[in-house]
C-alpha cells in the first residue's frame, strides 16, 4: 500500500525563515516530500543563465545544510513539474501541494496553469500563499498599500519542525539533480545564510550612509544593502527584511535611513503588483499606444551598449561591471536603458533580455515595469534622458569606478576620463590611451540624440491613443490611499 504523503514545491522561496507555505505544510498529518524542479521554465527561458542557476543551486545547497539535522533535503529535478509527479504517484499517493504564488514571466506561469489543472484533474490540493504581499486576482489598486502595511505587519511564524515531519525518496531518481558545494565565484553566493549576514552588516554599519550614496555607482557597492538578490529568489522575505529594519528604530538608528530603505521595499512590491496585474507587458509596450514608435533595429549599436564599448565612459564602465558581478544600483540601471533606449533609439524588446542574463537578482515583475518605465513608454511617468557625462561628474566625481571598470582610462585625469574624446593627441600619448584603439570614440552625440528623442516622446505623449491608454493604467495601478505609505 502507498504511503499518503503532502509536497512542498520550493519556487522563488528557497529559505525556511518566514516561508508561510512551508510552516503551514509541516503542521499537516502527512509526512512532506521537499522539492524543487529546473524545469523548462527555468532551463529553457531565454530570461535565465548560469549565473541564476548556479544562485539557485547554492541556495538549494544552504537549504539542504538545515534540512540535514531532520534528515531530510530539499530534492532536485531537472524535469516539468508534471513529469515529476507522474513518477512521484508511482510512489506515493500524494493529498496536497504547498507553495507560494509566482509573479513570473509566462513560461512558468504556463506550467502552473498546466499544473493546476493536473491537480483538478487527479484530486490534489494544491495551496498556494501568498508571497511578499503580491495579491494575486486584482483588478484595481484600492486600499493595496493599506493590505501590504498590514501584511509587512503580520506576526512571522517560527518554522520549528521536527524529523518525523519529513519524508524522503529512497532511490534516487535518474532526473534527480545533485546539488553541489558552491564554489568561490565573482558572484554573490546563494542562500539564506548569506543573506542574513548581508542584512545584519547593512542594518548596523552599512545603512548609515545609504541616503547620501545610494546614486554612487561605487558607493553604493557598499551602502546599498546588496540584498535585491536575496529577495528575488526568496533566501529572504520583504516581510521579514521590513520588520528587522522597523526594529532598528528603537535601537536608535536613523529614522531618515530606515524609512528610505523600507520605502524602497514597498516600491518593490508594487512594481511586481503591476506586472502581477498585466503581465503582457512582457511581450508590448504598457501603454499600446507606443507600440506605434518606430525605430530600426541597429545591430552595430546594440552590440557596443552590450560590450561596454559606446565610448561613453560611465555606460561602458556600467556595463562591464553588471556583466562581471550581476549587480548595479538602481541608477546606473536607468541609465543603461535610457541610453539604450533614447541616444540609440532602440526598442526596448531589443536589450530587455540581455540585461534579464546579467541581473543576478533577475525578477520579471521589476523588470518589465522598470524597464518600459526608463524606457519612456508608460504615458503616465516623467521623461528621464540621462545624460552620462552629466551623471559621471555628479556620482563618480573622481572617476574611481570608471578607471576600476575601464583600465585604459587609470591614467587620465578628472575631469577628462569623463570625456575622454576631447583628448589632445599629445594627451592620449602622455595618458597612455589611444581614442578610438584603446577606447571607441563615442558611437552618438548626446547632444543631437537628446533633442531627437525628447522630440519625439513628448510628440507621441499627445498622441490620443496614448492619452486613452495613459488613463487606463493610472485608474489601475494608481494608489488611491498614498497616504498609508508607510504607517
Amino acid at each position: 500500500m502507498k504511503q499518503t504523503i503532502n509536497i512542498f514545491w520550493f519556487k522563488r522561496d528557497l529559505r525556511t525563515i518566514d516561508n508561510t507555505a512551508l510552516t503551514k505544510a509541516v503542521k499537516e498529518n502527512n509526512k512532506l516530500l521537499l522539492i524543487f524542479t529546473f524545469d523548462n521554465a527555468l532551463l529553457n527561458d531565454k530570461h535565465y543563465t548560469t549565473r541564476h542557476h548556479n544562485f539557485i543551486n547554492e541556495s538549494l545547497y544552504d537549504l539542504n545544510l538545515f534540512f540535514k539535522k531532520f534528515g531530510c533535503k530539499v530534492h532536485s529535478f531537472e524535469m516539468n513539474i508534471i513529469s515529476l509527479f507522474e513518477e512521484l504517484k508511482s510512489k506515493f499517493n500524494i493529498e496536497k501541494v504547498f507553495s507560494h504564488m509566482e509573479t513570473g514571466l509566462k513560461s512558468s506561469y504556463d506550467r502552473d496553469l498546466k499544473f493546476k489543472k493536473y491537480c483538478n484533474k487527479n484530486n490534489i490540493e494544491w495551496i498556494e500563499e501568498i508571497n511578499n504581499g503580491v495579491f494575486r486576482g486584482l483588478q484595481s489598486r484600492k486600499n493595496w498599500i493599506l493590505n501590504w502595511n498590514n501584511y509587512m505587519k503580520k506576526k512571522i511564524r517560527v518554522f520549528n519542525p521536527k524529523v518525523e515531519d519529513f519524508v524522503t525518496l529512497n532511490k534516487k531518481s535518474q532526473f534527480e539533480r545533485k546539488i553541489i558545494k558552491p564554489k568561490k565565484s565573482k558572484f554573490q553566493c546563494g542562500g539564506s545564510t548569506y543573506a542574513l549576514q548581508y542584512l545584519e552588516t547593512f542594518l548596523e554599519t552599512r545603512i548609515d550612509k545609504y541616503q547620501s550614496n545610494i546614486s554612487k555607482p561605487e558607493l553604493s557597492r557598499i551602502n546599498c544593502s546588496r540584498l535585491s538578490p536575496y529577495i528575488a529568489w526568496g533566501n529572504l522575505s520583504t516581510r521579514y527584511i521590513w520588520q528587522r529594519a522597523k526594529e532598528k528604530l528603537n535601537h536608535g538608528k536613523s529614522k531618515f535611513q530606515i524609512n528610505g530603505f523600507t520605502s524602497r521595499l514597498r516600491w518593490e512590491a508594487h512594481f511586481i503588483q503591476k506586472f502581477e496585474m498585466e503581465s503582457d507587458m512582457e511581450f508590448r509596450s504598457v501603454n499600446r499606444g507606443y507600440e506605434k514608435l518606430d525605430k530600426n533595429i541597429n545591430k552595430t549599436h546594440i552590440r557596443a551598449w552590450e560590450n561596454g564599448e559606446t565610448g561613453y565612459p560611465l555606460v561602458d564602465a556600467s556595463m562591464k561591471c553588471l556583466i562581471e558581478t550581476g549587480y548595479l544600483n538602481f541608477r546606473m540601471r536607468a541609465m543603461l536603458v535610457s541610453f539604450f533606449t533614447h541616444h540609440l533609439w532602440q526598442p526596448w524588446k531589443a536589450g530587455v533580455v540581455f540585461l534579464a542574463n546579467n541581473f543576478l537578482d533577475f525578477e520579471p515583475g521589476i523588470h518589465y515595469s522598470q524597464f518600459q518605465m526608463q524606457a519612456g513608454e508608460t504615458g503616465i511617468n516623467m521623461i528621464r534622458i540621462y545624460n552620462p557625462t552629466k551623471n559621471a561628474k555628479e556620482h563618480d566625481n573622481e572617476g574611481l569606478f570608471i578607471k576600476k571598470w575601464i583600465p585604459k582610462l587609470k591614467k587620465i585625469p578628472v575631469p577628462l576620463v569623463f570625456e575622454p574624446w576631447k583628448l589632445s593627441e599629445i594627451d592620449q600619448e602622455m595618458f597612455d590611451c589611444k581614442i578610438g584603439f584603446d577606447y571607441p570614440k563615442p558611437i552618438i552625440d548626446i547632444s543631437k540624440t537628446y533633442k531627437f528623442a525628447a522630440s519625439k516622446l513628448w510628440t507621441i505623449k499627445n498622441d490620443i491613443e496614448v492619452k486613452k491608454e495613459s488613463k487606463r493604467i493610472l485608474k489601475k495601478h494608481t494608489n488611491s490611499d498614498r497616504t498609508a505609505f508607510d504607517r
